[in-house]
């Protein structure tokens, strides 16, 4: 009975040397001179991946029409700020969008920066 305790002696120490089992060893009982590697993090269940946008000019299909937006919506665009929005606002309605760089409502640089975000709808 001797011999097979021995023999199993030997496989339990060969699978301990394995590097498997040294890789996963339970934490505070890395063999001498080996270095701790914390546990490798399992990935998370992807739960925003695809959220959809909530600010209504960002979105596809979502422009702001310059003949109806109000004050504030106009002022949260790039380049526009109160005074802009206010003479915006003045200027309407306007029949497309092109309208408020062509009157000069405003500048160009103001325009190119939020054409792709407004539309202007015409009443029927």
């Amino acid at each position: 009975m001797r011999v097979s305790h021995l023999g199993a002696l030997a496989a339990l120490g060969a699978l301990l040397a394995s590097p498997v089992l040294a890789q996963n060893a339970a934490p505070g009982t890395a063999s001498p001179g080996a270095t701790a590697k914390p546990p490798m993090a399992t990935a998370a269940p992807a739960t925003n991946a695809a959220k959809p946008a909530t600010n209504a000019t960002s979105s596809v299909g979502a422009l702001l029409d310059i003949n109806t937006a109000s004050k504030d919506e106009l002022d949260k665009l790039p380049q526009i700020g109160e005074a802009r929005a206010e003479a915006i606002i003045k200027g309407r309605p306007y029949k497309a969008k092109s309208d408020l760089y062509e009157k000069k409502i405003i500048p160009e640089n103001a325009y190119n920066a939020i054409k792709d975000r407004i539309i202007a709808h015409q009443k029927s």
